[in-house]
Order: C-alpha cells, then structure tokens, then sequence
C-alpha cells in the first residue's frame, strides 16, 4: 500500500462572499471547507473540465433543439389545420344573399364570444388537438392489429 504524502496548508485570500458561500456550501454538506475548496480547484485545474463543459452544454443543445424541433412540428401542423378548414369552408358555404347577410352581421359579436368561451374552456382542459390526433392515430394503429 503506497503511501500518501501529506497533506500540506496552502492560504488564499477570498472574497467576503465567496467565503460565506464556501462555508454554507460546507455546512450543508457536512463537509470541510478545506475539502470543498481543494475539489474546486482540482476540479478547475483538470485537463478534462473543459470538455466536461462542453459535454454539459452540447446535451442541453441538443435538447434544446429537439424541443425546438417539436415546437416546429406543432406549429406546422397548426397551420395546416387552419389552411385545411378555411379551404372547405369557403368550398362549402355559399354567400348569403344580402338581406340574411345583414342578420348575419349582426350576429357576428355573438358568435364570437361564444367561439373564445369555447377556445377558453378547451385550453383550460389541458388537451390539445395534436394529442388528441395522436391518440386517434394509436387507436387506429392498435384496431389494425388486432
């Protein structure tokens, strides 16, 4: 068994803050602030901590960019929901003529609100159209298997 030489007292002047943090840190911990310290400084000084850090953020970029990726995907697929609907209803709805399009005018605020009561209770479910298209698409998935 090798060994250890001893361990040798080394003084560093640190800030005030910096040495209240070091002695919370080390009291929650239960550990020496002297243990602490020497990690820390081990820690900076080793070769590999830069490619640690680098590790540490391209993980995060990378999740960050799936997220993004996801965001993107909904995003298409909202816009495509519209485009959809907007088309059939102008195929499908013919113009009124004037007198019922007046009446119709006047409905409008109405209509509206009863659209954005509706939008308010259906955001406040929680469940989003996208969800519920994936459900579908499992259910017809797990029906054609059986």
């Amino acid at each position: 068994m090798a060994i250890r030489p001893k361990k040798r007292k080394f003084t560093v002047y640190l800030d005030p803050e910096v040495e209240k943090a070091l002695s919370d840190f080390a009291a929650r911990r239960d550990r020496s602030q002297s243990m602490i310290a020497e990690a820390a400084i081990a820690s900076f000084l080793s070769p590999d901590d830069a490619e640690r850090r680098e590790a540490v953020v391209a993980r995060r970029l990378d999740q960050m960019d799936r997220r993004l990726s996801r965001v993107e995907r909904d995003v298409g697929i909202s816009v495509e929901t519209i485009a959809v609907f907007i088309r059939f209803w102008l195929a499908t709805t013919p113009a009124l003529p004037e007198p019922a399009a007046k009446a119709a005018r006047a409905k409008v605020a109405e209509r509206y609100e009863a659209f954005i009561t509706a939008l308010g209770r259906r955001l406040a479910q929680g469940q989003t159209l996208r969800q519920e298209v994936s459900e579908d698409v499992q259910d017809v998935d797990r029906a054609g298997e059986t």
